[in-house]
């Protein structure tokens, strides 16, 4: 560990929240181990928590920490060790040559928050962020203290905004916050997102793209371990993931 990572993460606290109900797993209670004071998470200390298996929902550091379940398992991607399958090669092919893709600071719009509530109807309406609320999206994804950035993808010839996507830039990689897009619209953006952020390491030379959590048991993350090249933390190590983990 660095020494400036080192001193930074000494003046920091690690809390354990009350039981809440899971949004991942039916009929289970969960809790995280959360990281204060907010303040203090920058950039540097922030890509350290992350090695460690850390993520942030806004200010909001945190880990799974639940009592009797270890079903949340942190996953990175290997950019440089990365091969496309056909289906992600297809997706790439039919969406790379039509956007235009452009990188901002966080912020708000209209447009960008109509987009979020769309997806959210279409696609988490058994969890808690589909509520139209304008407050939740803001904390959620406009809320930061690490190195941020909002990523747009247009339509090339009529400015049609397809995608959002929300990334931290850390140390060794970049960390997948959220992306939405819209629904209406059939073609895989989540795995050409996904792909895009891989293209991204590389070109920064960043070696790790980090997905946050995988659960076996929830269909909505299986999407994750299609990807080769993936490594998930076990007991403080980063190790190769294969089918076999499945």
């Amino acid at each position: 560990m660095k020494p400036s990572s080192a001193a930074s993460l000494s003046t920091i606290q690690f809390y354990v929240t009350a039981p809440y109900a899971c949004s991942y797993l039916p009929d289970q209670m969960a809790r995280s181990q959360v990281v204060m004071p907010n303040r203090l998470i920058r950039s540097q200390t922030y890509s350290e928590l992350v090695r460690q298996g850390f993520r942030r929902s806004g200010h909001y550091t945190y880990r799974p920490h639940c009592d009797f379940c270890q079903a949340c398992i942190p996953i990175r991607l290997d950019s440089e060790s990365f091969v496309a399958n056909r289906t992600q090669r297809k997706v790439w092919r039919r969406h790379h040559p039509s956007l235009k893709i452009s990188s901002h600071a966080l912020h708000w719009s209209a447009e960008h928050s109509k987009l979020y509530h769309e997806y959210q109807k279409a696609r988490h309406t058994d969890g808690v962020m589909d509520k139209e609320d304008d407050s939740q999206y803001r904390e959620f994804l406009l809320t930061s203290h690490v190195d941020s950035r909002l990523i747009e993808f247009r339509d090339a010839e009529t400015n049609r905004l397809y995608m959002v996507s929300i990334v931290d830039i850390l140390s060794d990689g970049l960390s997948s916050v959220y992306t939405f897009f819209d629904p209406q619209i059939k073609g895989s953006f989540g795995t050409y997102n996904i792909l895009w952020q891989i293209e991204q390491c590389r070109q920064l030379g960043l070696p790790y793209l980090y997905l946050g959590y995988w659960i076996r048991q929830s269909p909505k993350m299986s999407y994750k371990s299609r990807f080769t090249a993936a490594q998930y933390l076990h007991n403080g190590h980063w190790l190769p993931y294969t089918r076999d983990d499945e």
